[in-house]
């Protein structure tokens, strides 16, 4: 199963919807409001989407998860990571990823990437000192959880990147990959 964040629920997106606006005439949100509405649209996900569906004996796949919230608003925006992360740990009952992809490039190329569609208030309203310190809090973590981290080299051509993901998801998964096309 795959689910977004911030978003995968109704309450979800309409939290998405506030915390994604990128104009000039935003809500103007407070660093721990912020980081508390990204906590609870992910809670209602968990509580709602991700759970029910581990109980199922899906695979859920996500794009982000409580790592992101430390990295954005802990390391990059300032906030104390440890009270985020408990927060963090309270609204998600403690659920936490077995396997976390770090598509890891410099700033510089991920902000590139950004098409004009694709940006958030994060591209369009934050320095690139705050996307250096929400990197560095990613490989930080990563570090820190090497068994539960994978860090790929997303600066590697796509398919390579891909094939790269498939085979950490495959070895993981206990699961055995068809061979590469030539």
């Amino acid at each position: 199963m795959l689910v977004r964040e911030p978003g995968g629920t109704p309450a979800g997106e309409r939290i998405r919807a506030i915390l994604m606006d990128r104009g000039d005439t935003g809500v103007g949100l407070t660093r721990r409001t912020d980081a508390l509405l990204f906590l609870a649209a992910r809670s209602q996900l968990v509580e709602t989407v991700i759970e029910p569906a581990l109980e199922r004996g899906a695979v859920v796949i996500s794009d982000r998860y409580l790592d992101s919230t430390l990295a954005y608003q802990g390391y990059g925006g300032g906030l104390d990571v440890a009270a985020v992360r408990e927060v963090g740990r309270w609204a998600t009952g403690g659920l936490q990823p077995d396997l976390t992809l770090l598509f890891d490039v410099p700033v510089e190329v991920g902000l590139a990437r950004k098409s004009a569609a694709e940006t958030t208030r994060f591209e369009a309203h934050f320095d690139r000192a705050f996307h250096e310190r929400v990197r560095a809090g990613y490989l930080a973590m990563a570090v820190a959880e090497p068994d539960r981290w994978v860090v790929l080299d997303a600066s590697a051509p796509e398919a390579d990147v891909l094939a790269a993901a498939l085979q950490v998801l495959a070895a993981r998964l206990g699961l055995e990959l068809p061979p590469a096309e030539t």
